[in-house]
């Protein structure tokens, strides 16, 4: 068993009344290898300025934990496979609706990964799918939503051989 700590950290600013509901969402997200990271309410759940568009927000926070989870399990396999990997971008988006059971939910991860092997490597399409595939089936994040998760290849025909 593994156990992880974060410390969230908001304090109400002496001129809001609060109980007026005006108050600011911004906060600190503090990880147990003493990163802080500046968080906020997203501003299309509460409008600024009582949201800071700047900060990062919980529905970023955990479209990037998914799509952060799948890239490091995807390099680990491919290094497995002797398959050197100069780099792995993925433009992540996230979907947030109701679901089928009428609550608001972040119903469809699409994962956008393109991934560029080293010079006199290369992947091919079948690779990259299984590679992707294995990649989701070992994410711990993944295996502990229920949110859709869709892996969208950008796939490059002139992959470095």
């Amino acid at each position: 068993m593994s156990e992880y700590l974060v410390k969230i950290d908001w304090t109400r600013k002496a001129d809001e009344l609060f109980i007026d509901n005006k108050y600011s969402r911004s906060h600190q997200w503090e990880f147990d290898g003493g990163l802080s990271v500046a968080a906020s309410s997203s501003p299309h759940i509460v409008p600024l300025p009582y949201s800071v568009a700047e900060n990062v927000d919980p529905e970023e926070a955990f479209i990037a934990s998914l799509s952060s989870c799948h890239m490091l399990f995807f390099l680990s396999i491919a290094a497995k496979h002797k398959i050197k990997i100069d780099s792995y971008i993925d433009n992540a988006v996230g979907v947030m609706e109701k679901d089928d059971t009428g609550k608001v939910a972040m119903t469809l991860v699409t994962l956008k990964p393109k991934v560029t092997p080293s010079e006199g490597q290369a992947l091919s399409f079948e690779q990259l799918e299984s590679f992707h595939h294995q990649a989701h089936e070992l994410c711990f994040i993944a295996n502990s939503v229920k949110t859709k998760i869709v892996t969208d290849i950008v796939y490059l025909e002139d992959t470095r051989l």
